[in-house]
């Protein structure tokens, strides 16, 4: 197969975009995607915007356990789109690695990855347009494939 571009509902252009409120109050952009088959190295999931003017403070990538092999290859990155001001980063809030879904420290499955990337390396990000936050594939899958990510992201407005 092909690699894709696939969008969540919460990423389609036509959603209303989270509104400002107080300056440094904490915001919140979120997107959920389903899958259905398993992903392609490749894959781009559009999950979420931030306003102009965002500064992306911490986030988390959720999910059910989407490779029950006994070795784990799903490998998903975290990262946004050209936004016109700068250019695009597939990995930019987090080289995630390979997805495990491993309990760990619980009896329940599945994937709690935080975002990292520059929010470890430079601290809090700041976009100057309109971002489209996302997730890009570098691994399918060993084992199952299907299930669903939700991408949570915390920011703040000046």
């Amino acid at each position: 197969m092909v690699a894709e571009t696939l969008t969540a509902a919460r990423a389609v252009r036509t959603v209303a975009k989270a509104g400002h409120g107080f300056a440094s109050t904490v915001k919140v952009a979120w997107g959920t995607y389903n899958l259905a088959s398993n992903v392609e190295n490749g894959d781009i999931f559009e999950m979420c915007w931030v306003p102009r003017g965002a500064t992306v403070i911490r986030g988390e990538l959720i999910g059910q356990d989407l490779d029950t092999n006994a070795t784990e290859t799903l490998d998903i990155d975290v990262g946004w789109a050209a936004n016109g001001d700068e250019i695009a980063d597939p990995d930019g809030f987090g080289n995630m690695g390979v997805l495990t879904g491993d309990p760990v420290g619980s009896s329940e499955a599945g994937i709690y990855a935080p975002l990292g990337g520059v929010l470890r390396s430079a601290g809090p990000k700041t976009f100057n347009a309109e971002t489209l936050i996302q997730l890009q594939a570098n691994a399918a899958a060993a084992t199952g494939g299907t299930g669903r990510l939700t991408l949570i992201v915390f920011y703040t407005m000046p």
